[in-house]
């Protein structure tokens, strides 16, 4: 049963990573306007590094049960853990408002120990 509840989490990361990357794409930038054009180009790779870092965190999450090593799940649940819910109380408090993007990354969390 953990290790259901931490691949869901990884599921769960990967899908919110994705809209994350998508939105910044079509929402954040498409109407922001950043001069020099470099620096609007730096803006938007920093914010799709971002997405490809959670992706690879959910990637981890969903293989964890299958390493072997109690150690490395430890490490990658921690770590992890940390990670998403460093960015689901940012975005909350930048928010300030009931969002699906804390509430997921809440859920990651809550999933990842949950899977420990």
């Amino acid at each position: 049963m953990r290790d259901l509840m931490l691949q869901c989490a990884g599921v769960i990361a990967i899908l919110i990573s994705i809209v994350h990357g998508v939105l910044g794409e079509t929402a954040v930038f498409a109407r922001a306007t950043v001069e020099p054009p470099r620096l609007r180009t730096l803006l938007r790779l920093v914010w799709q590094a971002g997405t490809v870092a959670w992706i690879a965190g959910g990637v981890l999450l969903v293989a964890a049960p299958w390493m072997g090593s109690e150690t490395a799940r430890h490490w990658i649940i921690a770590t992890l853990a940390v990670v998403f819910g460093f960015a689901a109380i940012a975005n909350a408090l930048a928010l300030r408002a009931v969002h699906p993007g804390w509430i997921g990354m809440g859920a990651v969390v809550a999933l990842s120990l949950a899977g420990y």
